[in-house]
């Protein structure tokens, strides 16, 4: 409790009181000894610490704490356990500093780091075969490293720098001496990672490594794999802090060492495939670093590293040869498999895709028929993982391993046949180039929908060789219909029947435009069918309890298969031609509407529902006209009840579609006004604009679509007054999608929006500078600006009051300003004053988006300026200890919004 008090709730302890509740904790830790409870002393030395962090008045916190426990060995955990957590407390999250007393905490360590090193270096001497005092010696050692506050001088010349690695080489090193010593050498490699200031720990520290592979060695002898993960640990630390330099020097000193690549390799070859993973983000970190220079001379540097890598991932990803069932992705292997999939292809350009694919086929060659099954499968499985970045002109290896799987029979264990499924799914570019070689595989393939355990993977492939060569499947289409129609029988997830209705759907907008109505209204039929079936036996607005979410009494199951379908049926149509989809859709939508309205109250159907509608309208186009009545009308009724945001959605899809069409313009008006009664009021309740954040989302998207489609009618419609306060209200929000789909809504034509900016402009940009400094993560500082640069577009003097928002914070009293908070409102202040707008808005480059919004692609250098110093701003102030206060005022503006929205309506 005194620790969360201290964390949480320090600013409100009087400064009076701040010393006595120091020197009470210093009196209690002045009583605790080597028998006291490890919690306790952890407890108590938290409390300490986070005091002494945040207690400016303090001065020199570590000189005090040795000089009032150092003297006394009883004392000297304690002490240990408290100079451990005071470095590690610094950045913690719990612990609301700001960045300027962070700073200040840590030139202060700096500054006593010798009395740190020749505390350490005394117990050191005096805890020689104490297995504990050395843990906390090289805790504590480890957790100063972390800090980057010793100085490297006076480590250097310390035994300090030795003594982990010295603990590590003697066989017989406890393990928790060993974890400790291994996480202390961590946090020294990792501070050394800019190498050209901490150039000669750097070198101490190699040649310590260095002194370790035998060591490592030895415990694979011994099979301690907790031992063997800690010298990984040790040696891939080591090349994530040399790496840049091992690739732009490569074996010229000890920063470019080679052989610290060799060190991983060791261990990427030890049996235990956890041991191995360890070291995978020195792979991708190598891969991005070769990849951005693109110099052949540095890749071939490091191909044969990366050959071996493959090999060695080849013979992990076997599985036991007892194994009787598919390979899993659920369990802890599965997922290894997936890790090690996404490595090879982050670094096969190395190598070469070719190459690769090339050795794996010569180690299928080789085997003969004692090879077991599991060497077989591993291989094909490392193929599929590169298989998608393989040339789809290649000619030679690629049609011998096509031939080799098509020979496989029926008989092979059902793990090698599901590999290869899933290779011809990923040859689908391959497969789409040579023609010739499509029937074969797709009879394969369709032998694997037979069986229950190949039918997932073998659809997936489908898709994929489906969705590739579409224009070649056209004449295979029936025969994917007759599957779609018997697809429940075939034991698929439900993720793979919505992969192969894609995939026909794809294949289905090939077909001759005349054909395509009727095939599309089949495979409709196969999903509505059972759909109004549902809808008769069900009670109205809910689903029988006993019925699985998924199952094939689940709404949602048929509503998501007609959503993959029309989201993918995208027919060419010339002007003037009927639609072919128009006949499908004219018998579907009953069945939709009446799904909407009978499980009206259920959000996850409606949703569903609401997002097929959304396919079906994105599929027709213009051509959905006659749905329009009768689904605005129904969206109204059904808003009036449960205020699903996803009608607000769907608005907007609707306001798009027929936003431009001046016949549509009043009753989409009408539409909005309808929506936003029933909206404000809940966004009206306490915290109801924070607890509902999906609906002021799709509420601004849908008031952006009218900016867009219909400016001049949406700002004199009596919606648009309530919606800009509305706006202002949720500018604190820190719901990334919600805030962002509010702010365009700023951004609207001059001549139009300087009513309402007179009226409630002033509260725009106080609310705006506000949100940007106390509310919002700095990376949402950008869309602050370019709201600001498009105010002051619309209306210059707003610069000025933007000035006075940033001069009035430092009077404000919430919070200290230091000499750096000022300089960065002096810089903003300077910015504005220099700022030049352009009279010629549409020379600036726009960004290629909706249009009708200015949305820069890079600002003008005065705004960049500007926002830059409100995020550094941001950053320098000490915000966090006034958390209390901000939330009050937070409070305070949200009951003002809502006010004005009431006051407004009334």
């Amino acid at each position: 409790m005194l620790i969360f008090q201290i964390q949480y709730a320090f600013h409100e302890l009087p400064v009076n009181s701040h010393q006595s509740l120091r020197d009470s904790l210093l009196d209690h830790g002045g009583k605790l000894n080597a028998e006291s409870p490890p919690a306790i002393v952890t407890q108590l030395s938290l409390a300490l610490a986070d005091l002494a962090l945040q207690m400016a008045g303090w001065k020199d916190p570590i000189m005090d704490l040795v000089q009032r426990y150092g003297s006394n060995p009883q004392n000297l955990p304690f002490l240990l356990e408290v100079l451990t957590v005071l470095p590690e407390e610094v950045n913690s999250r719990s612990l609301r500093l700001g960045a300027n007393r962070r700073t200040e905490v840590t030139e202060e360590f700096r500054k006593s780091s010798p009395v740190i090193l020749q505390l350490l270096d005394a117990c050191g001497e005096s805890c020689v075969g104490d297995t504990k005092g050395q843990m906390k010696i090289f805790r504590c050692l480890g957790s100063w490293f972390s800090l980057g506050a010793l100085s490297e001088e006076l480590i250097i010349g310390s035994k300090l720098v030795t003594a982990p690695f010295q603990a590590l080489v003697i066989a017989e090193c406890p393990a928790s001496l060993h974890e400790a010593a291994t996480d202390c050498i961590c946090s020294a490699l990792y501070s050394v990672e800019d190498l050209k200031s901490h150039l000669r720990l750097a070198e101490a520290l190699y040649n310590g490594v260095k002194t370790l592979p035998d060591a490592y060695h030895m415990s694979v002898a011994l099979d301690d794999t907790d031992k063997s993960i800690n010298y990984c640990r040790i040696f891939t630390e080591l090349a994530e802090s040399f790496l840049e330099q091992i690739v732009n020097t490569p074996n010229q000193g000890f920063t470019g060492d080679l052989g610290i690549l060799d060190l991983l390799l060791t261990c990427v070859g030890h049996h235990l495939y956890e041991v191995a993973e360890i070291t995978f983000n020195v792979w991708y970190r190598l891969s991005e670093e070769l990849y951005q220079r693109h110099e052949d001379p540095a890749i071939e540097t490091f191909k044969p590293y990366i050959q071996r890598l493959i090999v060695a991932m080849c013979r992990h990803c076997q599985m036991d040869q007892d194994h009787d069932g598919i390979p899993g992705e659920s369990d802890d292997f599965g997922e290894f498999r997936v890790r090690v999939s996404e490595l090879i292809k982050d670094v096969i350009f190395i190598v070469g895709s070719s190459n690769c694919f090339a050795q794996m086929y010569e180690n299928l060659k080789q085997q003969t028929e004692s090879t077991s099954w599991d060497v077989t499968e591993a291989t094909l499985f490392i193929m599929t993982a590169v298989a998608k970045n393989i040339l789809p002109e290649e000619n030679e290896i690629v049609p011998e391993v096509v031939k080799a799987i098509l020979s496989i029979p029926p008989t092979a264990h059902i793990a090698v046949r599901y590999t290869s499924i899933q290779l011809f799914g990923e040859l689908c570019e391959w497969i789409e180039k040579h023609p010739d070689y499509l029937d074969p595989i797709l009879q394969f393939l369709l032998a694997g929908l037979q069986e229950p355990k190949l039918a997932s993977a073998a659809a997936t492939s489908v898709q994929s060789i489906s969705t590739t060569c579409k224009g070649k499947m056209r004449d295979h289409f029936q025969g994917l219909l007759n599957i779609a129609q018997a697809i429940d029988t075939l034991h698929l997830s439900n993720e793979a029947i919505i992969g192969f209705l894609k995939g026909t759907a794809v294949i289905l907008t090939q077909l001759p435009v005349e054909k395509v109505g009727e095939a599309l209204t089949q495979l409709c039929s196969f999903q509505i069918t059972p759909l109004s079936s549902l809808l008769t036996k069900s009670e109205d607005h809910k689903l029988p309890s006993h019925i699985a979410h998924g199952s094939k009494e689940d709404p949602t199951v048929w509503l998501d298969r007609l959503s993959a379908i029309f989201r993918h049926t995208t027919p060419v149509i010339t002007n003037g031609q009927v639609h072919p989809c128009q006949t499908a859709v004219q018998q579907i939508w009953p069945v939709l509407s009446e799904t909407c309205s009978k499980f009206q109250s259920d959000i996850r159907i409606v949703e569903r529902c609401c997002r097929c509608i959304r396919f079906v309208i994105r599929c027709l186009g213009k051509s959905s006209a006659s749905l329009l009545t009768p689904l605005v009308t129904q969206m109204i009724s059904l808003y009036q009840v449960h205020q699903h945001s996803c009608f607000l959605y769907l608005g907007s899809i609707l306001v798009d579609e027929y936003g431009q069409e001046q016949s549509c313009q009043p009753g989409l008006l009408n539409m909005l006004q309808a929506f936003c009664v029933p909206t404000f009021k809940i966004l009206e309740e306490h915290n109801g604009l924070r607890n509902h954040p999906d609906t002021v989302d799709d509420l601004f998207r849908l008031c952006l679509r009218f900016v867009q489609r219909a400016p001049v009618p949406y700002l004199q419609c009596q919606m648009a007054k309530p919606i800009l306060c509305c706006a202002i209200a949720a500018c604190p929000l820190d719901h990334r999608d919600a805030n962002a789909s509010e702010k365009p809504d700023f951004e609207v034509r001059k001549n139009l929006v300087k009513g309402l900016l007179n009226e409630h402009g002033s509260q725009l940009v106080h609310a705006l500078i506000n949100a940007c400094l106390f509310c919002l993560p700095t990376f949402m500082s950008a869309d602050i600006g370019e709201v600001l640069y498009e105010l002051m577009i619309v209306d210059r003097p707003k610069i000025d009051e933007i000035r006075r928002d940033i001069d009035n914070i430092a009077q404000s009293g919430n919070y200290y300003c230091t000499q750096e908070i000022g300089r960065e409102l002096s810089n903003i202040r300077n910015g504005l004053d220099h700022m030049r707008l352009d009279n010629n808005i549409s020379s600036t480059t726009k960004f290629k988006g909706s249009p009708g919004i200015n949305t820069y692609t890079s600002g003008p250098p005065d705004l960049d300026r500007v926002s830059n110093h409100l995020s550094h701003l941001k950053h320098v102030m000490d915000i966090e200890n006034l958390q209390g206060k901000q939330e009050n005022q937070l409070r305070e503006r949200h009951h003002y919004a809502v006010q004005n929205l009431r006051g407004i309506q009334q």
